[in-house]
């Protein structure tokens, strides 16, 4: 590939508007902490042992804290909003940054329960996959789930991504258990298919690779 047509850095941690049929990708902003109080507070979703999902009253200091990453050229985060409903119902993000390299994981996600098997999650990593590949011309994306997060293994599974490994006590868990991350990556032969994928299960129809 020539370099010159590889974006530079700064474009890494741009979180443009990205929109769907089901959702979109808004950049991350204080407008939207009433909404993400009300998605971690749905079924007491800041409760789940095996996340780092932020409790009510913290929302407002976990934007803020992906602001700062942000202003810092190390993430690029968004907020998730329904388009059927119009309500905020969750967030995500780029991480672990790597222009040099291309690469970059999709993490930090989490999801209303009320979202959750509508197609939202499936469309919105369609949409963050597609910037990473084919705007910020990615060889590889990665994402990375507690061990005994199953739903988030079998989820990522489906998207079509495969199974790198397992960080054995990788992360020291604030009840003093260590987290075993399973690391799984999408690579940019893999694409292609990934996105067909994706395409027919969201029910979208088929469009060649640009």
């Amino acid at each position: 590939m020539d370099e010159l047509s590889t974006p530079g850095a700064a474009a890494f941690a741009e979180p443009v508007a990205l929109s769907g049929e089901r959702v979109a990708l808004e950049p991350l902003g204080a407008r939207h902490v009433e909404g993400l109080r009300r998605v971690v507070a749905e079924g007491d979703l800041h409760r789940t042992w095996y996340t780092r999902i932020p409790a009510p009253d913290d929302v407002a200091a976990e934007v803020e804290r992906r602001l700062a990453l942000q202003r810092a050229g190390a993430m690029a985060p968004w907020a998730l909003r329904r388009l059927d409903t119009g309500e905020v119902c969750g967030a995500t993000t780029y991480m672990n940054l790597d222009p040099a390299n291309r690469r970059l994981e999709i993490g930090s996600t989490f999801l209303a329960p009320s979202a959750q098997g509508s197609g939202v999650n499936a469309e919105a990593k369609l949409l963050l996959l597609t910037r990473a590949f084919e705007e910020l011309r990615c060889i590889a994306v990665e994402f990375r789930t507690h061990w005994h997060n199953h739903r988030s293994r079998a989820a990522i599974a489906r998207l079509g991504a495969k199974q790198d490994g397992v960080l054995r006590n990788h992360v020291l868990w604030a009840d003093g258990s260590y987290r075993d991350t399973v690391v799984f990556s999408i690579v940019e032969g893999e694409w292609p298919a990934v996105r067909s994928g994706l395409r027919g299960r969201l029910g979208l129809s088929w469009r060649p690779a640009p």
